[in-house]
């Protein structure tokens, strides 16, 4: 449940969205003769011209997502908020499925499946096709230019509702994808200095954000205490290479606190996004986290302390109407000054006008000519069905009982409360889909006979009553498929999980049903988080396990595909599967690193010293893949530098703990140090497949503080049957290799370490 202060906001945009989102108001006579529609000019200098003629009603009024035009301007309302985490869905008022000539949009796998596929060329892919559809549907005059995603926190915690949303608990992952989703959606053009784009993307949210509601703890209120150790080498990565290196345009400032100050109120970190990254964009606040500043965590006295408190930190508009209606008293109580708002106004104006809303015409690019026929296309369908198949997890398969012979199957049953669930596919913001296909309906296409039980009246599946139809379904059929699992009553925004077991009685579904087979079963888990299914990996009346995910509108094309052998799985886990043990954990505890002396365990694959249901990167094949690393170097030395020599300036490396290290920046030269590694993948197999390769490393020293190991670099990678695939991969020490020590500072340790992929290994040094 959202914040009772989110009822204007939603009324306030309920009512923006009528207005249509592709208005371009230089195009008309009214406003061509002002100074903000001049070509001639700069974009800043045009941003400054719409400022300044603006009046104070009218600025105010800006601030919102929804957005008051300026009739005597010819400048039209404007809805910021879109929607487009994997694919167009209209929880925002930006988009609109209800009005107009198109009616849904391909629904691709939700994020944490697509990461699963380890593969940046399918993320850009992804993107891009998410952005065709999303510029076709504003050129459609249903929807706007503005989209709030991707959602890039680290997946800290298994119980997190919207880890679904998120690639993964790696922050090198998440980078990674950050960077290939917002330079494929935002599609920038020219020459690049006046940074001209298609869409804007926008990363969130800024930061340690990454609870729901957890016992009496909410996202509105939850103060997240980070060690400067945590926030450098895990949080805030993903941030800094999605602003750096993805050049998004927007930042969406998070709920929570962070080390006692609200998110949006953080003035050191908003402005270090500029001042120190490079950032050229908007900042906008989630709804409707300004006005919870004061309602719901008190940390300021009054409403216009609120107001003043983000605008100088450099927040620039507000999700909801609070700013709107707050900000001219802050303004006449002397909390803020209009230059406050005006600095607010340049960032929002440059970007419109990057995006184009101030040219005089829509323009003669290719994406002006995009519209409902290039939404739902084959390409897309297609493309949606590869990430799926790419992402999909192969968890068990004892004595290679998958993949099935299609020969020898006269009559399947599927047995669980999703299996004929359209609705289940999608996950967190998801629209409305082109044409979806059920496990049910995709598994027909291959074995005619297919019967269903349901078994549970839903996936909370709290009674046994349809248990005895799903055994009697299970008895008769050759082969059972049970699809288990999580939807969104037990994992979205505002839910978090209390328990990692599957739902209700679904275990005893799943043993009720595998003890009446005449084989052993297959169990598919869908979901976003991490399922404890301890009792079905060592049971061996389950032969295979596969995680699925939400697969999106071609789910149930593509389970009976992996079924039958027409794709032979390859994707690896972007998260740990901890035991229902983990539960004692505190969600809040926000520590990264073990601590033996509290009983802490730690978090993710980097910290966790804990035991694992199944580990960061599993993942099987029906082949078999051995790795051997041809090429690597034997030594990396710090010393070589056409640059003043490091020792010059400070000592080459510091000794503590019995440990030696070199602070990175204190290298002059992180580029040249950026090296190779060869690696031969020979597909053992008697089937062609396609395989997620992840280097990790780690030091031969054990390290207090530092990552147990890290993932370096991966690549997804092909070979047929029978042959070998030599694959390059780069890896960049500073950046990959180093980690944080207890001030924050990135330390790269020196002595030897080890490059892993499989059961390979290759030893090498770092010298300073």
């Amino acid at each position: 449940m959202y914040p009772t202060i989110l009822l204007l906001l939603l009324t306030v945009a309920g009512a923006g969205a009528a207005t249509p989102p592709n208005a371009y108001p230089c195009a008309s006579a009214a406003a061509n003769s002002y100074p903000f529609c001049n070509a001639s000019l700069s974009l800043p200098a045009r941003a400054r011209a719409l400022v300044s003629l603006l009046t104070l009603d009218e600025k105010i009024a800006q601030l919102s997502n929804t957005a008051a035009g300026a009739p005597r301007l010819g400048v039209p309302p404007y809805q910021w908020w879109s929607e487009s985490l994997h694919g167009l869905a209209d929880n925002g008022p930006g988009v609109n499925f209800s009005s107009g000539p198109v009616a849904r949009a391909t629904m691709f796998p939700q994020v944490i499946l697509s990461a699963a596929s380890f593969n940046r060329s399918l993320w850009r892919a992804v993107a891009e096709a998410v952005a065709v559809e999303a510029r076709a549907m504003h050129n459609a005059g249903q929807s706007g230019l503005t989209y709030w995603a991707p959602n890039i926190n680290v997946f800290r915690d298994p119980r997190w509702g919207r880890g679904q949303e998120t690639p993964g608990e790696d922050p090198a992952v998440i980078a990674a994808y950050s960077v290939e989703y917002v330079k494929g959606f935002q599609g920038e053009y020219g020459d690049g200095k006046e940074g001209r784009m298609m869409l804007s993307a926008c990363c969130k949210h800024y930061v340690a954000y990454d609870l729901e509601k957890w016992e009496t703890f909410t996202r509105y209120t939850f103060n997240a205490k980070v060690n400067a150790q945590d926030f450098e080498d895990t949080y805030e990565p993903p941030f800094k290479s999605c602003i750096q290196d993805g050049r998004a345009s927007c930042l969406m400032c998070s709920y929570n606190q962070v080390n006692g100050v609200p998110a949006c109120a953080r003035k050191d970190l908003l402005q270090k996004i500029r001042n120190e990254w490079g950032f050229q964009g908007y900042i906008v606040s989630d709804c409707d986290a300004v006005g919870i500043i004061r309602e719901y965590q008190s940390y300021t006295s009054s409403d216009e302390d609120s107001v003043a408190i983000v605008l100088k930190a450099g927040m620039d508009i507000n999700c909801g109407s609070f700013l709107v209606l707050r900000t001219k008293s802050a303004l006449e109580k002397g909390k803020i000054q209009e230059e406050d708002i005006n600095r607010a106004l340049f960032n929002l104006f440059s970007v419109q006008l990057r995006l184009g809303l101030f040219d005089k015409a829509s323009g003669n690019q290719w994406f002006t000519q995009l519209g409902p026929s290039n939404i739902c296309t084959k390409e897309h369908r297609e493309l949606a069905t590869e990430a799926v198949r790419q992402g999909t997890v192969l968890l068990k398969n004892d004595n290679n009982f998958l993949p099935l012979k299609r020969s020898e199957v006269s009559h399947i049953a599927i047995i669980g409360p999703a299996a004929a669930d359209s609705y289940l596919m999608g996950g967190d913001y998801t629209g409305v889909p082109c044409d979806p296909i059920t496990f049910l309906k995709g598994m027909k296409a291959f074995v005619p006979q297919t019967t269903v039980a349901a078994g549970c009246k839903d996936v909370s599946c709290n009674s046994t009553e349809g248990f005895g139809e799903a055994i009697e379904a299970a008895r008769r059929a050759d082969i059972v498929v049970v699809i288990a699992g999580l939807n969104l009553t037990q994992e979205t925004e505002d839910l978090d999980r209390v328990s990692l077991l599957l739902p209700g009685k679904q275990m005893e579904l799943v043993n009720s049903v595998a003890s009446v087979t005449k084989k052993p079963i297959v169990l598919v888990i869908t979901g976003g988080g991490p399922v404890d299914v301890s009792f079905a990996k060592h049971d061996q009346r389950i032969a295979s396990i596969l995680w699925i995910g939400y697969p999106g509108e071609v789910g149930g094309q593509v389970l009976p595909e992996i079924l039958f052998g027409e794709y032979n799985p390859g994707g690896k886990l972007p998260i740990t599967w901890y035991p229902e043990s983990f539960t004692a954990v505190p969600m809040t505890d926000m520590n990264m690193r073990a601590d033996p002396s509290r009983g802490y365990p730690g978090r993710t694959y980097r910290f966790y010293t804990g035991d694992v249901v199944y580990g960061f990167g599993y993942g099987l094949s029906y082949s078999k893949y051995s790795y051997n690393i041809i090429q690597a170097p034997r030594t990396i030395s710090l010393s070589h530098s056409s640059s003043p020599s490091l020792i010059s300036r400070k000592p080459a490396y510091t000794r503590r703990d019995g440990l030696d290290y070199v602070q990175v920046e204190d290298i002059p030269f992180c580029e040249s140090l950026i090296f190779s590694v060869h690696i031969s993948v020979s597909n053992e197999g008697a089937m062609d497949g396609s395989q997620a390769v992840l280097l990790f490393s780690r030091s031969k020293s054990i390290a207090p503080g530092f990552p147990l190991k890290q993932l370096v670099a991966f690549e997804r990678v092909y070979t047929a049957a029978g042959r070998s695939t030599n694959v390059e991969i780069t890896v960049d020490p500073c950046k990959l290799m180093s980690s944080a020590n207890t001030e924050g500072k990135r330390v790269m340790l020196l002595g030897s370490h080890h490059l892993m992929v499989g059961d390979e290994e290759h030893e090498f040094v770092i010298e300073a």
